[in-house]
């Protein structure tokens, strides 16, 4: 004999079930990054141009940095960027090390050697990097001060 279970029951099931599905298919809203003085950028415009980039966002030429920070197995690291833009395009960048453990100088130096080859030459809109010379974790650091270095160079 099978147990009877209410149809209420069913009802209610399939009614979380579509929520959730139409709760998956909404779009997520993401602020808009904001710029101040405790953000860690900083400017160093090369001159009074300004591009359109490919997503139709206004970047001023020039050469921008900023600080990242990623969690890795040692605690919270952060990584320096130094970005130069020309006509929102990247021409050039440097990365500034700032590692706690040996571990962390070995990743961040592969990173370092690895990353003018990914960004150079692309549009700053475009970047978003995820593995750089079996560096995986250093890449969130490097992501987060490019949001901050974008939102300046706007």
């Amino acid at each position: 004999m099978r147990p009877s279970v209410p149809k209420s029951v069913f009802v209610g099931i399939a009614g979380l079930s579509l929520a959730g599905t139409v709760a998956g298919c909404a779009p997520s809203a993401t602020p808009a990054p904001t710029s101040d003085s405790t953000s860690g950028a900083s400017t160093t415009p090369s001159g009074p141009a300004s591009t359109l980039a490919s997503s139709g966002s206004v970047y001023q030429d020039g050469t921008y940095s900023a600080d990242g920070t990623y969690v890795s197995p040692n605690g919270t690291e952060t990584v320096g960027v130094e970005l130069t833009l020309a006509a929102g395009t990247v021409t050039a960048v440097n990365i500034t090390q700032h590692h706690s453990s040996p571990n962390t100088r070995k990743f961040q130096g592969e990173f370092a050697g690895g990353i003018a080859a990914q960004v150079v030459g692309k549009s700053i809109d475009e970047l978003k990097v995820s593995k750089v010379a079996g560096s995986s974790l250093t890449s969130g650091g490097f992501n987060q001060a490019l949001d901050k270095i974008k939102a300046e160079a706007q």
